[in-house]
């Protein structure tokens, strides 16, 4: 009985059953936008806390910029879409030698402080114009990049985590802009799930 409780507490309670990746490709000075699918099998009385997080350098963490954080909640059981939109990373915090070529957005999802779920993509920054990709400034010309991000292969990596832990500080935040979908299809494209491990994701 007791391994039966433990085992209900550490359930996964929330799934991001879809991303949909919008208005991509786009200027790099644009905003991320991710149209975001919760699926939770019952109600929960505390926030989810979403953020973006951009890879600033693959050599460093402390080049990474958290673009934005949102406290969705409480949610009730069902099926949840909302839309996550954050500001584009500062390009003055980007080493030069990384402006372009491939980097990572990830999007995280926490519960009560605990990490369950990331989202990585992988993020191609390039000159829309063909003569800057062949001959570009030696100094980035932000204004005038493109961000491709490949939203058809997400790396999706989910935590085991105790649900019913009570938080040490929570600011309480309705959940006005969660909608919940009267049907479970929606006409919505499942991802697809992936398990990566944590090395995997040490991008």
């Amino acid at each position: 009985y007791n391994e039966y409780k433990s085992y209900l507490r550490i359930m996964a309670k929330v799934q991001i059953s879809n991303v949909v990746v919008l208005g991509n490709p786009s200027p790099f000075l644009s905003p991320f936008q991710f149209e975001v699918t919760l699926e939770c099998i019952e109600d929960l009385p505390h926030d989810i806390e979403c953020k973006i997080v951009y890879v600033g350098s693959a050599e460093s963490e402390e080049y990474d910029q958290i673009l934005d954080s949102v406290l969705v909640g409480p949610v009730p059981r069902g099926k949840h879409m909302f839309v996550f939109q954050a500001n584009p990373p500062d390009p003055s915090k980007i080493p030069e030698s990384d402006a372009l070529g491939v980097t990572i957005v990830l999007l995280i999802c926490s519960y009560l402080g605990k990490e369950f779920v990331r989202v990585g993509y992988y993020v191609n920054n390039e000159y829309e114009d063909i003569e800057l990709r062949e001959n570009p400034p030696e100094k980035p010309c932000f204004d005038k990049v493109q961000k491709n991000i490949l939203a058809t292969n997400p790396r999706v990596t989910r935590f085991k985590i105790n649900w019913e832990d009570k938080p040490q500080e929570e600011a309480h935040v309705s959940c006005n802009n969660v909608t919940q979908s009267s049907s479970a299809d929606d006409g919505m494209v499942q991802m697809p799930p992936v398990e990566m491990s944590m090395d995997a994701m040490a991008f």
